[in-house]
């Protein structure tokens, strides 16, 4: 059996956040976030979060209350490259080019141990992140809900993203980017190139920026909330 912090029943889930770490990954834990007033039984949207690349699932966990409190199961992955450890003291990953196992068992162990909504997973990457988002939405489909549905990305957020300059499949997948404006490390030009080469490809394509640099700003996770809930709303005609 996985670890699970803090304990809870299946009947009864405690709200807030739990590390798991799965027998087949046990480099590879990550952070389960439950809303305020969790009801099992109904479907909740699920969030996905990416972390920038030197960072770790402690740092995507920071951002989930910033976002929401209430609205969505979240899950922090941990990227699966090791980058040592930062001066901080904790440790930092990255992203590969493709998918991996270990993400893929996370998602699956999240959308089948509590009520996930098949058709409302977002995923949402920080900085380097945000690539290896868009790239996990295409590997979805052959994962499953606990009710045997198939899972489908509704959205990516990518926030003072890197973008992929390779084919991606994005075709009709809704894209929210956020980006600083001062960002020195991803220039607002190569943001702007980025949301017109997903747009060339199919996606759906909404490009903020913000007075900020490559911090990730409160006003960015307050208006992917709102984007969120709007794109939720937007399949409200999908069967619970």
């Amino acid at each position: 059996m996985p670890a699970i912090t803090p304990h809870e029943t299946a009947e009864h889930p405690v709200e807030g956040f739990r590390s798991v770490a799965l027998p087949a990954h046990p480099t590879r834990p990550f952070r389960v976030y439950l809303p305020t007033d969790y009801q099992p039984k109904y479907a909740y949207p699920l969030v996905v979060l990416f972390h920038a690349d030197g960072e770790c699932e402690e740092h995507a966990a920071r951002l989930v209350p910033l976002l929401s409190r209430r609205n969505y199961i979240a899950l922090c992955l941990r990227g699966p490259v090791n980058r040592s450890t930062r001066s901080d003291g904790r440790p930092a990953f990255g992203w590969a080019a493709l998918p991996d196992r270990g993400a893929r068992a996370a998602l699956a162990y999240t959308a089948t141990e509590y009520n996930v909504h098949p058709a409302r997973v977002f995923l949402l990457g920080v900085a380097e992140g945000a690539t290896a988002a868009l790239r996990f939405g295409h590997a979805l489909g052959a994962l499953r809900s606990r009710r045997g549905q198939r899972l489908a990305a509704a959205g990516v957020v990518a926030l003072n993203g890197t973008l992929p300059k390779g084919r991606v499949p994005v075709r009709d997948l809704r894209v929210l980017i956020g980006h600083g404006s001062a960002n020195p490390v991803v220039p607002l030009a190569e943001a702007r190139r980025g949301a017109d080469r997903l747009t060339a490809a199919g996606a759906v394509v909404r490009l903020t920026r913000y007075a900020t640099s490559r911090r990730v700003h409160a006003d960015m996770l307050r208006d992917a909330n709102r984007w969120i809930m709007t794109q939720v709303a937007d399949t409200a005609d999908t069967k619970d």
